[in-house]
């Protein structure tokens, strides 16, 4: 079991240790090294997770931080990212919820915005069946390197609908 908190900058450290760790077999499979994630300062994170336009998530079980996710509103949309979980507890559920709190969040405290965007590889078929059934659709694809392709998705909010599995169904603490 675990619970989905906000995230501050006191816990800067275990989110840049945990990204480290949830990013590189996406590394591998994109055979880059330098994926962002991978190479984002702590500092830079911890800047971030104080940034008020920035919403931060955290998932823990116990005292252990076993995985997070960031938006930023930009507009009328919120783009998604950093999404990581830990590698030995993924397939649990535990992205599915975070996606579905940050979403819940982003609807209370912008109840204007009309879309979420985010991105994840092509080679990234889990990720992406994971982003299609919660409602994201791909918008386009972009070839960022010789060796790497982005898939940028977008969901499309229809006010007063969540984004299923929030809070209420798993009884999570916020």
């Amino acid at each position: 079991m675990f619970d989905i908190h906000p995230a501050t900058p006191a816990d800067a450290g275990e989110i840049f240790t945990l990204q480290r760790a949830a990013f590189v077999d996406e590394a591998q499979a994109f055979g880059d090294p330098f994926v962002l994630p991978l190479t984002e300062s702590l500092e830079r994170v911890e800047r971030l997770l104080g940034q008020e336009e920035t919403l931060a998530l955290k998932a823990v079980s116990g005292a252990r931080l076993v995985g997070t996710v960031r938006a930023r509103v930009m507009g009328t949309s919120a783009v998604v990212g950093r999404l990581a979980v830990v590698p030995d507890l993924r397939r649990r559920g535990i992205a599915r919820a975070l996606l579905a709190d940050v979403e819940g969040h982003l609807r209370e405290r912008h109840p204007h915005l009309s879309a979420l965007d985010l991105s994840t590889g092509a080679q990234e078929t889990g990720q992406q069946r994971l982003y299609r059934g919660l409602g994201y659709t791909e918008t386009s694809r972009e070839r960022v390197a010789e060796h790497l392709v982005m898939v940028h998705m977008r969901k499309e909010l229809v006010p007063g609908r969540s984004g299923g599995g929030g809070l209420s169904e798993r009884g999570a603490a916020v």
